[in-house]
């Protein structure tokens, strides 16, 4: 069984967000919702790593963020992807994929 891990590979937080903002507007805990259960609980993106990430791709054109009320009225941030933001993702899933690639032949030699 595979063991769950603490800390995300460098860069796969970026596109686990932009992937899940690709379904549309989400706030902070909905992403991290979303992640935990497409991943089967296997990855856990904690707040004090996913909210200063937010503000960065927010503060890079990717992300745009407005207030609305949560399904529990309360007022939450909900971030969505831009045009540059829908790029980057799609340029991340290509490099993702390539790397995956690359991991998976060096096993397959193991």
């Amino acid at each position: 069984m595979a063991k769950k891990r603490d800390a995300l590979p460098h860069g796969t937080l970026d596109l686990l967000v932009l992937r899940t903002l690709a379904r549309g507007a989400q706030h902070g805990y909905g992403i991290v919702a979303h992640v935990q259960t497409a991943s089967e609980q296997l990855l856990r993106l904690e707040e004090g790593s996913l909210y200063p990430a937010l503000h960065r791709l927010e503060q890079a054109g990717m992300l745009r963020a407005e207030w609305r009320l949560s399904d529990n009225n309360r007022q939450a941030k909900y971030y969505s992807l831009t045009p540059k933001g829908r790029r980057q993702l799609a340029d991340e899933q290509r490099t993702w994929a390539l790397m995956a690639q690359g991991v998976a032949k060096v096993l397959d030699f193991a």
